[in-house]
């Protein structure tokens, strides 16, 4: 049965530009009464808590958030500046009835997003967001015909509770407390973003020696040139270091749920090869249950084959990772994830990416086995594949595009089993996603220039 389609959630969220539809102040604040309201219905005085990226835009829809929510009679906490599974896990653990994640992740500073968070710690299905959005747009009516968006005043979300904070840097420091990682010198990417606050404490409790990048945030700069959207920045300055003074290079996003690597030589290590490392290391230790791990459609041949000569199969999932989740769920895999670097690890008490956690967890396996990075996925034979993105108009589905869907049966029937064609749209933004993995790169480029071009005379922008 298909979900229902919805008009303001994607794929992690609702995304846009900050102080345009949906995220101006009145939608924002018609967000937060609708949830409020939803959760005021289950129990009284139902406390949510909010944490924020560093964007100039995230204090003021914090805030705006914040008198929705207040305005349906909820009790409204501040983390501050804090990564989207720190939010998840606070959010599980101390009794909240929702947690709310104001950020754009990976987007330029200008967009900023609202995530939700159930009082499990889990994302919200798309049943339920659909459920919510009905109650926005009623909420938004009420108020176009003059209710007040009045409440009683909030003072700045920011700084939040800066215990919350070290709590969630403790918990993650206490997976990793019998690793030794004196041997392991890091250099460490924040983003300008979420992870600037918390990595250098996670990090320095874990007795990790680090050098930390791009941790001076201005509002402006989160994703800019850095983090896990360029990985090869982090990959050139290791590269470019004298031999042996860097083991690991380690990327964030700007919201910190994913993280990217780059091994000892200057290579750019990505989120397959981490699955790969984690799932042999889990198989050796008895916790990846029936030998399964859930990866993407995006996800490498390369991989699938690896972990097949491991013994170990895979699964692929739609793209995001909370679909991924749900995968897992299903099926009870306990490893998943993103060639993004998006890795869920279900052996233990998560319930969305957190890529600090994935950071800690490559390091102990390379402190356990005292193998560098590259020896440990070294055997990974990754197919040619690149991805084009095309900014469209509009999300208009594929099969109504004749030449488009020429191009993509073109495509496959000369690959013929021995590539994949995936061509998809972004959750988050107006853009087309052309993925090809072929054996001749050759072939590869064709292909994709052949179907993006086609995707631009019919929609692009």
């Amino acid at each position: 049965m298909t979900s229902p389609v919805r008009q303001l959630f994607g794929t992690d969220g609702i995304r846009g530009v900050a102080g345009e539809y949906p995220l101006d102040p009145h939608t924002v604040f018609a967000i937060g009464r609708a949830l409020g309201t939803r959760l005021a219905e289950r129990q009284t005085h139902p406390r949510v808590l909010i944490g924020q990226d560093t964007r100039e835009s995230s204090d003021w829809i914090s805030r705006a958030l914040a008198r929705g929510l207040m305005s349906a009679k909820c009790e409204v906490s501040s983390a501050g500046v804090i990564t989207t599974p720190g939010v998840a896990y606070l959010t599980r653990t101390h009794g909240f009835a929702a947690g709310i994640v104001i950020s754009a992740s990976h987007n330029p500073w200008a967009d900023n997003g609202i995530k939700v968070f159930g009082a499990n710690g889990y994302k919200l299905s798309d049943e339920i967001e659909h459920a919510i959005e009905a109650e926005i747009f009623a909420h938004l009516e009420q108020l176009a015909e003059g209710a007040s968006e009045t409440a009683d005043s909030i003072s700045a979300m920011l700084p939040g509770e800066q215990k919350l904070r070290e709590q969630y840097a403790e918990w993650l420091a206490e997976f990793v407390c019998d690793s030794d990682f004196s041997k392991l010198h890091v250099l460490v990417d924040c983003a300008n973003g979420a992870a600037s606050t918390i990595a250098p404490l996670v990090f320095q409790q874990c007795g990790v020696s680090a050098d930390f990048l791009h941790i001076e945030p201005t509002g402006r700069n989160i994703n800019a040139g850095c983090g896990a959207l360029h990985p090869e920045h982090v990959a050139q300055q290791i590269a470019a270091a004298p031999a042996g003074k860097y083991d690991l290079g380690i990327t964030f996003d700007g919201d910190a749920d994913r993280a990217m690597f780059s091994d000892a030589t200057g290579r750019v290590v990505n989120g397959d090869a981490v699955l790969l490392l984690a799932a042999r290391d889990m198989k050796t230790h008895v916790l990846l249950h029936n030998d399964t791990v859930v990866a993407t459609t995006m996800s490498n041949m390369g991989l699938e084959a690896a972990l097949k000569r491991s013994g170990i199969q895979m699964l692929r999932a739609p793209v995001g990772d909370k679909y991924v989740l749900e995968q897992m769920l299903k099926t009870g895999a306990t490893l998943g994830g993103e060639q993004s670097g998006h890795i869920l690890f279900r052996d233990m008490d998560t319930t969305t990416g957190d890529g600090i956690l994935t950071a800690l967890r490559v390091l102990e396996v390379m402190a356990r086995t005292a193998k560098p990075l590259a020896e440990l996925v070294a055997d990974m034979k990754v197919f040619p594949q690149e991805i084009k993105n095309v900014r469209v108009r509009e999300k208009t589905p594929l099969e109504q595009l004749p030449e488009v869907m020429l191009a993509i049966r073109a495509a496959e029937s000369e690959l013929d089993g021995n590539g994949r064609v995936v061509v998809r749209y972004s959750g988050t933004e107006k853009l087309a996603r052309v993925m090809i993995e072929a054996e001749s790169e050759t072939a590869m480029r064709r292909h994709t220039d052949a179907i993006a071009e086609e995707i631009r005379k019919a929609i692009g922008e």
